[in-house]
């Protein structure tokens, strides 16, 4: 399929979840930058929802870079524990707030080249939070966007950095956030991983992954 072709399809698809899903999008809790990009490092082999049960006793201890500085990796440990892999969050947390104090002045940097060099903040954590909190356009690659993409026939890959780049060259710039909004309430609300809900599905005619009806 030519690439004029495989725009076309997006879009198609990309319209009609955004009748279905006009404003439900359900994703992390948070109040700053600071907030979004410690509960993004959090939703790492976790779910959303846990994190979101998670942060709000988290935020309301920890408000400042420094206050993720000064609190000792075994205490932050048990804080963060309910989302997983904990020890190394932790870590990477306290690791990420000192670079953001040395380095960036206590400010989140607003480029991704920047964010990136925060330690565990990796592109889908930097995309999240520049899509969010600075109101650019990006493509973040979660295992919903993987899945249904690859379904969808527009990937064949589960490499979420090249799944990002090919994504980019297929939907318009001004559409990448719908990307992630759209295909993560879709991957949640209809097309589930271990049971696909085909004959509901808007978009099972542009799907060439569709179960026979």
């Amino acid at each position: 399929m030519k690439a004029s072709q495989q725009t076309k399809r997006f879009e198609d698809i990309l319209d009609i979840l955004d009748k279905e899903y006009p404003g439900d999008f359900e994703g992390l809790d948070y109040t700053t930058p600071l907030e979004l990009l410690v509960a993004t490092m959090l939703s790492a082999q976790c779910t959303d929802a846990r994190v979101n049960t998670v942060t709000p006793a988290l935020f309301a201890k920890y408000k400042t870079v420094d206050d993720y500085i000064a609190v000792s990796q075994e205490e932050l440990e048990q804080d963060i524990r309910p989302t997983g892999y904990y020890k190394a969050k932790a870590k990477n947390i306290k690791a990420c707030c000192l670079m953001l104090k040395e380095k960036f002045g206590n400010e989140l940097p607003q480029t991704r080249e920047e964010l990136v060099q925060l330690p565990g903040v990796g592109r889908k954590t930097a995309n999240c939070v520049l899509m969010h909190c600075y109101n650019q356009q990006a493509i973040t690659v979660d295992t919903h966007v993987t899945r249904l993409t690859n379904l969808l026939g527009f990937v064949s890959t589960t490499d979420a950095v090249a799944i990002e780049f090919q994504l980019m060259e297929i939907v318009p710039l001004q559409r990448w956030n719908d990307v992630n909004r759209l295909l993560i309430t879709h991957g949640r609300k209809v097309c589930i991983a271990r049971r696909p809900q085909c004959t509901v599905c808007t978009i099972q005619h542009l799907c060439p992954s569709r179960q026979p009806m």
